[in-house]
């Protein structure tokens, strides 16, 4: 278990306690200024202001640019010199004490309420990075002033104290979480293209509005979909029922608390519905989201659908169409499904062999969306853990 002087996990040869130093003592800063008379659509700077620290702390292109002048030239940002934002737009304080690495000569410029934080020899940037955006930054927020837009100062950010060990082991933790970050960055990437695929597929794999065949079709399927009722396509529908007074072990409850990411828990139900039923919020601020692959107990604000043929190619066919459901389908002060949506509903459907071919290839692409969600979160989650025992 980690002490006040070392972490609980260290590299191999590593046994100095940490020294405990201030932030002024190990780096120089230079505040930003408002450029915004500089902002021009083919500027030299890509400009780093609030809006530019994600919340993986890296840089957001708000596609802003600069020009080069006596005033941009002197905010511009060096290789291995870090920014910090001083300033949240929002009382919360999700950005505020948040860094970016710079690993580019002469490519961003700062704009006011930003600072660049430029490391001396004893201060390792790739560590800087990672100790500014984890144990670092939970000091600033506890230093922040304001109301509905918070701040800090800083000459206050530069007087706080941390620990940190010597410059060899600082830029071996630096290289290890840098490592890290890359790969979760290579996954996300990954899980993005995925999901871009996939998005590009649903807009070719059926039909756009009007036309009766999709402009990409497996072999052999020649015929015009058809236009049909979302309640002609289903066998029934059934609504859940309240049930988390029958907490047990008997059936997986889904209600809406497990939807928006709570703890999964079980009842002693029969199952309601099986994993090829296409499922409906009914009531919430997120009435009208679609489901699909659930098998156990339903909540009392889901509707279930069984359809005449193929669950998986119904839910695309919904999913496709979520923020028309959203927009035309739901009540607008408390938002609910409005009782005629079944009648209302249009859905274009091919033959059911069709249907089974399409609905089985969107489902693999699903599974390998998830199976990639699951590994970056992992990665993720192991990063978290590290961060926890490697640092004082």
């Amino acid at each position: 278990m980690s002490n006040d002087t070392q972490p609980e996990i260290r590299f191999p040869g590593f046994t100095d306690d940490w020294e405990q130093r201030k932030l002024g003592e190990l780096a120089n800063h230079r505040g930003g200024t408002a450029i915004e008379k500089y902002f021009k659509e083919d500027g030299k700077y890509k400009v780093i202001s609030i809006g530019s620290y994600g919340l993986d702390s890296k840089y957001v292109d708000q596609n802003i640019r600069a020009v080069s002048n006596k005033v941009t030239d002197s905010r511009v940002v060096r290789t291995g010199e870090l920014t910090m934002v001083l300033n949240d737009k929002t009382a919360n304080g999700t950005i505020i004490g948040r860094s970016l690495l710079i690993e580019e000569d002469n490519k961003y410029v700062i704009n006011q309420r930003t600072e660049i934080i430029s490391p001396k020899e004893n201060f390792d940037s790739n560590f800087a990075y990672v100790l500014l955006n984890g144990p670092f930054r939970e000091k600033v927020k506890r230093i922040v002033q304001g109301g509905t837009q918070i701040y800090v100062n800083y000459n206050a950010v530069s007087n706080l104290i941390f620990k940190l060990p010597d410059i060899k082991e600082q830029k071996k933790i630096g290289l290890f979480f840098k490592q890290l970050d890359d790969t979760i960055a290579l996954q996300q990437r990954k899980l993005d293209l995925l999901k871009e695929t996939k998005k590009g597929f649903l807009q070719k794999m059926f039909p756009k509005n009007g036309a009766k065949v999709p402009e990409i079709r497996f072999p052999g399927f020649t015929e015009n979909w058809e236009e049909k009722k979302f309640k002609e396509v289903i066998n029934s529908g059934i609504k859940g029922k309240a049930k988390a007074e029958m907490s047990g072990t008997k059936s997986l409850y889904l209600d809406t608390n497990y939807l928006n990411g709570g703890v999964v828990t079980y009842v002693d139900s029969p199952r309601d519905v099986e994993n090829d039923d296409v499922l409906i919020l009914w009531d919430g601020s997120q009435a009208g989201t679609v489901y699909y692959g659930f098998s156990g107990a339903l909540g009392s604000t889901l509707k279930a659908y069984r359809a005449k043929e193929s669950g998986a190619f119904l839910y695309q066919q919904l999913k496709r169409n979520q923020q028309i459901i959203y927009d035309r389908y739901r009540t607008p002060n408390i938002p609910h499904v409005v009782k005629t949506f079944t009648d209302e509903f249009m859905v274009s459907m091919p033959s059911s062999e069709e249907q089974f071919k399409i609905g089985t290839f969107f489902k693999q692409l699903d599974d390998m969306i998830a199976l990639q969600q699951r590994k970056l979160d992992l990665l993720k989650e192991t990063k978290k853990g590290f961060l926890q025992k490697m640092f004082v």
